[in-house]
């Protein structure tokens, strides 16, 4: 799944600059991004609150694996997410995981999707400006956030994650329809 993700990274990573070119305006761009976001994670609200009566799959095939990681990191990329959400979905249909345990492995394949990532923009300089104290904030509240989820979840069953993580969702489609908005005005 990982090294599937680092591949997809890249070439998901591709793919949007190349629809940010071919639209010719960064704020169509994020138009689109933003509304194919709201898409995605509606489907992963409906998947979501469905799932119970949901038949999964028990995937072992390496080169399966290897394929619906490039599938993930190719989608993570291109939409400049994580990828958190879908990937939860995707490890419980396709590997029967509980959501406990496909956080855990989604993080995994985050972190080799955006460190591949990173590194091509490394080598290839297209590292975009950023402040230092923001990326310093952003790490230390990332880690401080992993503490504590890391902790508050070991008190709560699977049906309180999933609640959260719906509710999650219902923000992260605000934050979308927000952003639609915002760039297309």
């Amino acid at each position: 799944l990982a090294i599937g993700a680092a591949v997809g990274g890249i070439l998901g990573n591709m793919a949007f600059s190349a629809l940010r070119t071919g639209l010719g305006s960064d704020a169509t761009a994020g138009t689109a991004q933003a509304l194919c976001l709201l898409l995605l994670t509606l489907g992963t609200l409906i998947y979501t609150v469905k799932k119970a009566g949901i038949k999964t799959k028990q995937i072992e095939s390496l080169p399966a694996s290897a394929l619906i990681g490039f599938a993930l990191g190719a989608l993570s990329s291109f939409l400049g997410i994580g990828g958190g959400p879908f990937n939860l979905v995707v490890l419980h249909y396709f590997f029967s995981m509980e959501t406990k345990k496909a956080v855990s492995n989604s993080l995994y394949i985050i972190l080799f999707s955006q460190v591949t990532n990173l590194l091509v923009s490394v080598i290839g300089g297209t590292v975009p400006e950023f402040s230092v104290t923001a990326l310093v904030l952003m790490i230390a509240g990332g880690i401080g956030g992993g503490i504590v989820g890391r902790r508050l979840s070991r008190g709560f069953g699977e049906k309180t994650v999933d609640k959260l993580f719906i509710a999650l969702l219902a923000v992260i489609i605000c934050i979308c329809v927000y952003n639609a908005a915002k760039y297309y005005i």
